[in-house]
């Protein structure tokens, strides 16, 4: 059996830091993307079981989030897809479930609880 693959997108080092580390001991091969360009790259080489991604990757006001996900889901139905975010609004959920998000969640977020949402979407999915 292959390792799962997870694609990390934030602009905030410690967090990639910390999922990578995270995930990897849970058996996961973790990829990192810092912006949105790069995580765009990542995406049209390879695919994932779970992609987690920030909405605000530059800036105060920016959604390239959002560009994730829809590259993420485009590419390959099967991804599960997180969006985490500390500005979360009735528009940011509206925006994100028409795009195919399978959960939203607040940040920050406990790394266990975390971890039971990544088992438990990619679970539903088998």
């Amino acid at each position: 059996m292959h390792n799962r693959r997870m694609l990390v997108v934030d602009d905030e080092r410690v967090i990639r830091f910390a999922l990578r580390s995270y995930f990897s001991e849970q058996g996961f091969d973790v990829d990192c993307a810092s912006e949105r360009d790069e995580a765009l790259s990542l995406l049209e080489r390879a695919s994932y079981d779970i992609v987690i991604a920030d909405l605000r990757l530059s800036g105060t006001t920016s959604e390239e989030g959002l560009d994730v996900i829809r590259v993420a889901r485009e590419r390959h139905l099967a991804t599960r897809i997180i969006l985490l975010t500390a500005y979360r609004t009735a528009s940011v959920d509206e925006k994100a479930h028409a795009l195919g998000v399978d959960m939203l969640l607040q940040k920050p977020k406990p790394l266990p609880e975390l971890a039971q949402t990544v088992f438990s979407l990619l679970a539903a999915r088998n």
